[in-house]
């Protein structure tokens, strides 16, 4: 059953005249082509929810409307990925005919219902991983280094996470003695082949 919001009505009569007829339009547009949908108001303009999902939202602003489908890129295509002259798809919309047709407008909308009810999200692109720069090696470690082959051996085969958490271990104290401390200790592991949490690893 269609459920109208009273706020949407209120918003399109203080629309400007232009904007009344289009919003007019997409809103009858979106209640033909899905009767179920539910009307709110978010962020100041209107929404259409489907399916606890948002569907479309509209706009009218004081030269232009704007329509805007809430997964476009996998509504309309590559173009609808690009939001194009202010909000929406669709650009700037200053009159029924820059709309759609009924039709079109028509298959979106149900390809948006189908993309609700199947609970689709748009894709977003994979977020690059940031590389940690490894650590340099403190002078008093590599000198200690170049005194043990093995322990120097087993060093450079480590990983470069391992280094760093020995690296680490070793730039983060706060005494000299301790530091030293440390190094001697490093030697020691490297020398058995052991990483520096090894007590904390499964055998």
């Amino acid at each position: 059953m269609t459920s109208r919001d009273p706020r949407v009505d209120a918003y399109i009569e203080k629309s400007a005249d232009f904007a009344k007829p289009v919003l007019t339009h997409i809103r009858d547009t979106v209640h033909t082509a899905a009767p179920d949908t539910q009307e709110t108001i978010k962020w100041g303009f209107p929404h259409f929810m489907y399916a606890g999902k948002i569907l479309c939202s509209m706009a009218g602003f004081k030269e232009h409307c704007a329509l805007h489908f809430w997964k476009g890129g996998l509504v309309i295509g590559d173009e609808g990925a690009v939001i194009r002259n202010g909000m929406g798809q669709f650009g700037r919309i200053t009159k029924l005919s820059d709309l759609p047709s009924t039709k079109t407008l028509t298959v979106y909308i149900d390809q948006a219902i189908k993309l609700n009810e199947e609970r689709a999200k748009t894709p977003s692109p994979a977020k690059p991983r940031n590389k940690r720069p490894e650590l340099e090696t403190p002078a008093p470690l590599l000198a200690a280094l170049n005194k043990n082959r093995k322990a120097k051996a087993n060093f450079e085969s480590l990983s470069p996470s391992d280094r760093r958490e020995y690296v680490e271990w070793i730039i983060e104290a706060k005494t000299d003695t301790t530091r030293d401390k440390r190094i001697a200790t490093t030697a020691e592991w490297l020398t058995d082949g052991k990483s520096r949490n090894w007590k904390h690893e499964r055998t």
